[in-house]
């Protein structure tokens, strides 16, 4: 085969443009330190960078946003949850101080007014936020946990389920002594009849006082089966075979009954809406308790005070302020899940009403009234002493009749000390459950918590890795990059001072 001039040049130009195309290339690569700046360079680096990018991205977004939300979200319930754990320690310490029987006057001002203070705190912390999104009231994160300014034209429908273990004893008070202010008052005296008399009954509070009308037929008992029944003519027998007819009396206002003398016959229940009280008489309360009954009381409510609960958050309910917009709500545990890892969710709420039980602002407006009221009868006996060290009522039918008086009052004295100091010490049992509640969720929070630090300290070595995967597919070394350069860049030179020889030829030189 005879190698023409022709074959020579075409040779030399495309050895020249295979070196120039190495040179570029390379050059490129020692720009931008990549193995590649398009696809078609090396198709399996290309796909093995593509699927490297994807994960990495994903997982920039477990580690880098998803992640610290949540830790965010997290350390805000935390820190509510401290908060909330204070103050109930503060509270249960004033049960505590309440239940001496040995309470000077400042001692129970003192105690009135840590209580009134505490009582703006109970529900606060549960409208604590992150972000704008309020972490204790499940999907309802526009929301919050109690009602933020008074709301008086709100009105609601709740349906609160109730049982047997909300019953419990409560003292009623009549003939509370009003201090004369005359002598015919003094010398009046106080008759035996007139004394103060105490009244014990069993009673189930509901979550809510100044509640609306209630219809019998709307408390209901939750049969063995799960369906409700209406308690108002439930009939059964007792352990001596006697039978027995529960009647609801929903028509009786506080006021009534309180002037009857507090009485409720013994399988009655009486819904007083002006308290938030279910009445029970004593058969059909033991009945309760020994078949450990559940119940539900629907009622409604119409006006909520600043810091009360939203019913929404706790309960079955339904806001009916305008009849022809009614909205539902249903109540249920509401999770919400981050996913801060490739298949792994975590639960970053916890929900309100597991810790920031409805009773709590209930049972603190007990004891506040329960040390407002030895207050005030101890200050009605402080004022007949004063009274009868007056000239005025210096003689004798004035002292006799101070005595009276004075007597009354002390009476009045003892009954709201004894019931202060029962309630009290009541109170120091239901607050460590309270506690107990806040304990076990923040127990479960720091749970949570340790797993989402392990999550994220595995997606820091994981995010390295994949890094380094990335920069092992796509990155050459300058280093290296600049030996090749040159040798192909040398190369470059060489096939360019060749082709000039080889091409500047002719057949005169051969002459």
């Amino acid at each position: 085969m005879r190698i023409t001039n022709s074959m020579i040049s075409r040779n030399s130009m495309n050895n020249m443009n295979t070196n120039k195309t190495n040179v570029n290339t390379l050059n490129n690569q020692m720009s931008s330190q990549k193995k590649i700046s398009r696809p078609s360079e090396d198709p399996v680096v290309a796909i093995r960078a593509l699927r490297l990018r994807s994960n990495l991205n994903e997982l920039n977004q477990y580690y880098e946003k998803n992640i610290p939300d949540a830790e965010s979200w997290m350390e805000i319930t935390e820190s509510a949850l401290k908060n909330m754990k204070d103050i109930l320690t503060t509270i249960r310490t004033q049960c505590d101080n309440g239940a001496n029987d040995s309470l000077t006057a400042e001692d129970r001002n003192a105690i009135l007014k840590n209580l009134q203070s505490l009582r703006k705190q109970v529900y606060a912390e549960g409208n604590a936020d992150y972000a704008g999104r309020t972490v204790f009231t499940g999907y309802k994160t526009n929301s919050t946990l109690t009602f933020l300014k008074d709301e008086e034209q709100i009105k609601y429908s709740i349906k609160e389920p109730v049982s047997y273990e909300n019953i419990e004893d409560k003292n009623y008070y009549s003939n509370l002594v009003t201090v004369p202010t005359s002598a015919n008052g003094v010398t009046g005296g106080v008759a035996m009849a007139d004394m103060p008399q105490q009244v014990s009954n069993k009673r189930i509070r509901l979550s809510y006082e100044n509640l609306g009308d209630m219809n019998a037929d709307n408390l209901k008992y939750i049969a063995a089966d799960g369906t409700e029944t209406t308690l108002d003519g439930y009939t059964y027998t007792d352990a001596n075979g006697a039978n027995h007819t529960v009647t609801v009396n929903t028509a009786t206002d506080y006021t009534t009954w309180a002037n009857g003398g507090y009485q409720v016959g013994d399988d009655e229940v009486i819904y007083l809406k002006e308290t938030g009280e279910l009445i029970l008489g004593k058969d059909i309360a033991n009945q309760m308790s020994s078949e450990k009954m559940k119940l539900t009381a629907t009622y409604t409510k119409e006006g909520f005070k600043n810091g009360e609960l939203r019913p929404e958050q706790y309960f079955d309910c339904q806001n009916i302020t305008d009849p022809a917009n009614v909205i539902s709500y249903t109540k249920e545990n509401q999770e919400i899940s981050y996913t801060i890892a490739f298949n792994q969710d975590l639960v970053v709420n916890t929900q309100g009403s597991d810790v920031f039980n409805s009773s709590i602002g209930r049972d603190v407006d007990d004891l506040t009234n329960a040390v407002e009221a030895a207050i005030a009868a101890h200050d009605k006996v402080d004022k007949i002493k004063a009274m009868m060290k007056e000239t005025q009522y210096s003689d004798t039918v004035s002292q006799e009749g101070l005595k009276q008086w004075l007597e009354a009052a002390e009476k009045e004295a003892t009954y709201a000390d004894d019931n202060m100091q029962k309630l009290y010490s009541k109170g120091i049992g239901k607050f460590d459950g309270y506690l107990n509640d806040v304990v076990l969720a923040t127990t479960d929070l720091g749970s949570r918590a340790d797993r989402l630090k392990l999550t994220k300290n595995r997606m820091s070595n994981q995010q390295a890795t994949y890094e380094e995967l990335k920069s092992n597919n796509e990155d050459m070394d300058l280093s290296d990059i600049i030996i090749e350069y040159t040798s192909a860049y040398t190369a470059y030179q060489a096939s360019l001072q060749a082709s000039a020889k080889a091409n500047g030829q002719t057949l005169l030189n051969y002459l």
